[in-house]
């Protein structure tokens, strides 16, 4: 049994959920058995629900109370993955006590460190100070949703426009791009994740001839239909220009400038900064639409989830 360990939060975001639930549906698909540890989030448990994922609902942030161990013995874990973020040595020593496998993704806490394989695709700086028995970075790595297989098409002018900021937007930064965008585009579509929590403050400042949707079945397939989009700074901007769906990056947190800046520097997106020091006037600027369709194509790999099952079997 492999499970998977994740936080999903308003706060947080859900791009750890949004990861997990691409790596689970892969391993369903090569007879894996699985299950999900996530902290209790309505939004989030009723996205694995409605996925068919079996998950429990834990006390992920406790490193007191020995939650984990009994949790392995229940679901005989012979292999347990954590997408938090920074993961605490005590946590980690649990795992590792228990005499199975531990995984981790992009992980800054101390429990990297005691990690069997560490998997770090979206570390752009300070690389070599990751830890963990085995680090592996790179875009090949990226777990992202296959279904962009089926969906690439070349963009060639900025025609339509799709706002979306992310599984939970913490900061409201939809409300800033919409006030922004309404006064240039007559029409666009915004798309809002489950954990959105700003719908009365939209509804009162979105234009007629935008369209307001949330918790689309699939972003991809959202991507598919529009020429540009402004987006956060996490996995969401990897997976549109894979498509060839070009973006204007707004990091959302910090962490999210140095992915913004890796995709600038291939071509496949611009960075507009932290959402707390935006100059709008960036939206003024003209784009080179078809060369950033073709930068992302051609140099964003979609394997990344068959590269991590393969490192997996190693375990």
């Amino acid at each position: 049994m492999l499970a998977v360990c994740v936080e999903s939060s308003h706060r947080m975001g859900m791009g750890h959920l949004f990861r997990a639930i691409n790596l689970i549906s892969l391993l369903r698909d090569r007879g894996v058995p699985s299950v999900v540890f996530i902290n209790r989030h309505q939004p989030s448990q009723a996205m694995l629900t409605r996925e068919g994922i079996r998950f429990k609902v834990v006390p992920v942030t406790d490193v007191m109370n020995d939650w984990e161990t009994r949790l392995i013995e229940k679901y005989s874990v012979t292999v347990w993955i954590n997408d938090r973020l920074a993961t605490d040595d005590r946590h980690a020593r649990r795992i590792k006590e228990a005499g199975i496998k531990l995984v981790t993704f992009d992980d800054r806490g101390s429990g990297a460190a005691l990690a069997d394989l560490h998997f770090a695709p979206l570390v752009f700086d300070d690389a070599g100070k990751l830890q963990g028995r085995r680090v592996l970075c790179g875009t090949e790595y990226l777990a992202l949703n296959p279904a962009i297989g089926g969906l690439k098409r070349l963009r060639t002018t900025a025609g339509r426009l799709l706002i979306t900021l992310g599984g939970s937007d913490t900061h409201g930064v939809t409300l800033k791009v919409v006030e922004w965008v309404k006064k240039r585009r007559p029409s666009a579509t915004v798309v809002a994740g489950p954990a959105f929590e700003h719908d009365a403050e939209l509804e009162k400042i979105i234009p007629d001839g935008y369209r307001f949707k949330r918790c689309v079945p699939s972003l991809i397939k959202e991507f598919s239909l529009h020429d540009l989009a402004i987006t956060g700074g996490g996995v969401t901007p990897f997976e549109a220009n894979a498509s060839g769906l070009p973006c204007i990056i707004i990091a959302n947190e910090w962490p999210e400038v140095s992915i913004a800046q890796h995709l600038q520097r291939i071509g496949s997106s611009v960075f507009a900064g932290h959402w707390s020091e935006l100059d709008e006037r960036l939206l003024d600027c003209e784009l080179d639409i078809e060369k950033m369709s073709r930068a992302g194509m051609e140099q964003i790999t979609t394997q990344g989830l068959h590269n991590i099952y393969r490192e997996l079997q190693t375990l």
